[in-house]
């Protein structure tokens, strides 16, 4: 009930206050938007052509990446392929048909309003035909965080998917929610189209969130990928020979990039793909989205930290984290103050120096740019020009990192608001034959299934090439060294389970539901 209150308070908001043009574009906002990131319309097709084009000379933007109007100019692309020039980013090309093929909503429809897409995306419910089966994972501090295993309830029993064997080869596709709990009906229909594609999806539910009991007093910092690690674990354990793909939304890329920042090539993720990151969550959070989403972001992170709020008592300053009025003030009652007397005393002081200390030294251990460089497999961020979460792509997208690094890769359309990306064509998708024929699967969804299906099919011919070249006794040659220092041959398969994981964990406190 209050999600439909909020719904329909910000929806009179924009209807009564924002400026209809501000939220329906108009035929020029494209290109006021790219021109915003120094690219013009002549530039377009030279900019996608020299930043992503493999070493053969085939660009990686679409056939129709430039069409002429009826004055003779030239249109901008809805979509962008923007990475360093790899042999990786030119098989994507070829066979990532969906990279290609996205035709924003424009005129005088919600579709293509960034802000409705996004509340309609958030808030809007959504009856999901997959159903969810939850374990409940101990960790090594006796925290508590939940793993929902999505089963499909047609033609099958749950129980024996529950208890699938360790043989399964299926890939494992681990969703990351946003940083606030929410499972939005962008997880849901992800979790549905990754089942008919043969995936096994599975949330990782953070400590309290998504009805998660609280089991201790500690909550996970934004970046801190230690429970996700010891998830990934108790997943590698469970199937030894699946591979494991990831997939964040919005704030959730944090935890994602930060766990493969940390673990590089040990991460046991084939690929990973984030949906409308937050990349500067830093200056994100000190800033905050435009005002009625900030305010309906603390509001919702509030009314789910009150469920513990006796239990957050005993380390948190309740009075000062529920007067709080930001995403920063949560952020920083909850984690950069001291628990205890000390930490009162310094509150009702205001001091300000040793709070901005803190609060600099929280954000350097949990940054999720702050290991970058350590990224070992490839990594899809799928971004709308107009996110109206992330902000200003100026100032919020890193350009260069996906210019000079060979692991990202950055699809930027024009429109498409915060996990929205709803096409021309409307929720109906073409082309369901090839992928289950689900209706309504979003745009962004079929991109990074894609992505995932082209860098499977890279490695393996990668691998059986090198395989060939030693057979034929040219492992030490220059072509053998070719391989080895291109970008994805980190993400060959690793050891099932290298070391012996019950001297870890003892897997019976581990408990499901």
């Amino acid at each position: 009930m209050l999600e439909w209150l909020v719904a329909l308070c910000i929806g009179i908001l924009v209807a009564v206050i924002w400026p209809a043009s501000k939220y329906f574009g108009t035929q020029g906002e494209p290109d006021a938007l790219l021109q915003g990131l120094g690219i013009s319309r002549r530039q377009t097709k030279e900019m996608v052509s020299e930043r992503c084009v493999s070493d053969r000379g085939i660009p990686v933007d679409g056939a129709n990446a430039q069409t002429s109007d009826g004055a003779g100019e030239n249109k901008v692309p809805d979509v962008a392929l923007i990475c360093k020039p790899s042999a990786l980013a030119n098989y994507l090309f070829k066979h990532c048909r969906t990279f290609s093929n996205f035709t924003a909503c424009t005129g005088w429809t919600w579709r293509a309003s960034a802000f409705l897409q996004t509340v309609y995306g958030a808030c809007w419910p959504y009856e999901s035909p997959a159903y969810f089966v939850r374990d409940y994972l101990q960790l090594s501090d006796d925290g508590l965080v939940a793993l929902d295993w999505a089963v499909s309830m047609a033609g099958a029993s749950y129980q024996k998917r529950r208890r699938t064997s360790s043989n399964s080869t299926s890939p494992i596709l681990l969703i990351i929610p946003n940083s606030f709990g929410k499972i939005t009906r962008n997880v849901l229909k992800l979790c549905e189209v990754a089942l008919s594609h043969g995936y096994l999806p599975v949330v990782f539910n953070r400590r309290s969130h998504n009805a998660t009991p609280l089991s201790s007093v500690k909550l996970q910092q934004f970046g801190d990928p230690g429970d996700l690690r010891e998830a990934v674990r108790y997943m590698r354990y469970r199937q030894p020979v699946s591979r494991l793909y990831a997939v964040s939304e919005s704030t959730g890329s944090g935890l994602l990039l930060s766990y493969l920042g940390e673990c590089g090539s040990s991460s046991y993720v084939t690929a990973a793909a984030c949906l409308s990151p937050v990349f500067r969550c830093q200056s994100w959070f000190e800033k905050g989205p435009i005002w009625p989403l900030h305010w309906a972001l603390v509001t919702y992170q509030k009314i789910c930290l009150n469920r513990y709020r006796t239990v957050l008592g005993e380390t948190v300053h309740t009075d000062a984290l529920f007067s709080s009025c930001s995403l920063r003030g949560l952020e920083e009652v909850l984690f950069c103050q001291q628990p205890g007397p000390k930490g009162a005393l310094a509150l009702a002081a205001g001091t300000s120096s040793s709070s901005a200390g803190a609060w600099e030294a929280y954000w350097e251990r949990n940054e999720p740019l702050r290991d970058v460089d350590e990224v070992a497999i490839p990594v899809l961020s799928v971004c709308a020009q107009d996110d109206p979460i992330r902000g200003d792509p100026q100032s919020t997208l890193p350009l260069e990192l996906f210019e000079s690094n060979p692991h990202f890769f950055l699809l930027l359309t024009t429109r498409g608001g915060h996990c929205g990306f709803n096409t021309q064509e409307g929720s109906a998708f073409s082309g369901g034959g090839t992928f289950g024929g689900i209706p309504g699967t979003s745009w962004s969804h079929r991109a990074l299934l894609e992505f995932f299906r082209a860098t499977t099919d890279f490695i393996a011919a990668e691998e059986r090439a090198k395989q060939a070249a030693r057979r034929r006794g040219l492992g030490g040659s220059s072509q053998g060294k070719v391989f080895r220092h291109r970008s994805v041959s980190t993400c060959k398969r690793l050891p099932a389970c290298s070391h012996n994981i019950h001297t870890i964990y003892n897997w019976q406190r581990s408990y499901t539901r």
